[in-house]
């Protein structure tokens, strides 16, 4: 089985953008992630491509894969688009992966987009609440905030997490994403600000929510043999892992986890041939507040009710043992659904090769991106290491 190496990424800004449509976000992407590859890359050997969307709005196709690819000049590429809900770019990062180390392709295309801002507020609730159970939860009337709201209310019950607790994840993110010049909400707040938010779905408020966007990401990925011919800087896809999991809360055994997490994690690890202690930094799905604990217990970064106390210790800030949403993470650079998973690569990407800016953390060489769909029916979960096999 070939060895695959991540040679470019990129995203688009995420945030409202009236004036742009789902092709010409991607292809914003699609030129940043050629761009970002070292050596000169001629699109054409771009063997297949893989497209994560929901499509929610734009006026979007149902071959809106192809159609983004086609506007980017590769058309007649086999272009695969892949759904599944907000890890539908996570999932397609998979399906590249597994088509190099397949040998069907030398070079392939993992990228998503979404338009979500051209909908009314019922529109957006109703797309996003489809990502989750739709008969017993979503038409009975609970939105998607107030499924997180209950696992939220689970958590703080059972283990005595804070609202403090649930803010730091705001403030972390913020700070984070005030560096990063392609989040849409790119502004520190405080934890007073945080704290104090407009209640959505008790105990979330506005703070504990992230924006819907607009955006796309581009990840182009290669065999060893074509990554040696264009990069000296090479970062490796050394894990990955994808699990489904029972779609409605009321499915589960418990409100205070995400199973496919753990699932996902525990394939990726062990394709990596590492633990979860040799994880340096993480991207992870912050949808809300309490997903972001949620990972680091799910993920093992931490015991089972010890998320809030973790966050609390500092561990995931910049200069914290093992960093968390370096991007500012959905909270603060925004959540494009199909966009989402592949700009958390682009983070990592940028990170390990040393051009994050601002937002630089040195001494990382293994990073981790964590995508969910829904409140947990599907994740996807990739390791990236620096260097050559």
């Amino acid at each position: 089985m070939r060895d695959v190496y991540l040679v470019g990424a990129a995203q688009s800004d995420f945030g409202a953008f009236p004036r742009e449509s789902y092709r010409s976000l991607f292809g914003e992407a699609f030129v940043s992630a050629v761009d970002s590859i070292d050596g000169e890359f001629d699109k054409s050997t771009i063997d297949e491509a893989f497209v994560g969307t929901l499509g929610v709005g734009g006026r979007q196709l149902g071959l809106g894969g192809p159609a983004v690819t086609e506007y980017v000049g590769l058309d007649g590429v086999p272009c695969t688009r892949v759904e599944n809900a907000c890890a539908a770019s996570g999932s397609a990062l998979r399906q590249a992966v597994t088509s190099i180390r397949a040998e069907t392709a030398d070079v392939a295309l993992a990228g998503g987009y979404e338009v979500m801002t051209d909908m009314s507020g019922e529109q957006t609730r109703y797309w996003l609440g489809v990502s989750g159970e739709t008969e017993w939860e979503r038409m009975a009337g609970t939105t998607f905030a107030g499924v997180y709201s209950q696992m939220a209310d689970a958590h703080m019950d059972k283990y005595g997490t804070t609202r403090e607790q649930l803010s730091r994840v705001a403030v972390k993110n913020h700070a984070n994403g005030a560096k990063n010049p392609h989040a849409h909400l790119g502004f520190e707040c405080s934890l007073e600000d945080a704290m104090n938010g407009k209640t959505v779905a008790d105990p979330l408020n506005l703070y504990d929510c992230c924006p819907t966007s607009d955006g796309a990401s581009v990840a182009i990925v290669a065999s060893e043999s074509v990554a040696r011919e264009l990069t000296d800087n090479p970062i490796r896809i050394t894990g990955t892992g994808q699990a489904s999991g029972r779609v409605g809360l009321f499915q589960r055994p418990s409100l205070t986890e995400i199973p496919a997490t753990g699932a996902a994690a525990e394939q990726a690890f062990e394709d990596a041939e590492i633990t979860v202690d040799d994880v340096d930094f993480a991207e992870v799905h912050d949808c809300f507040s309490i997903a972001e604990l949620l990972a680091y217990e799910d993920l093992g970064f931490c015991e089972t009710g010890e998320a809030g106390e973790y966050i609390e210790s500092g561990a995931t800030l910049p200069d914290g043992e093992r960093p968390v949403n370096l991007s500012g993470g959905l909270k603060s650079k925004g959540h494009p659904i199909g966009a989402t998973g592949v700009g958390q690569v682009t983070e990592v990407f940028k990170q390990l090769r040393g051009e994050a800016g601002e937002r630089q953390v040195t001494g990382l060489s293994c990073g981790l991106t964590h995508n969910v769909g829904g409140s947990g029916g599907a994740v996807a979960v990739h390791v990236f290491e620096e260097g050559w096999a």
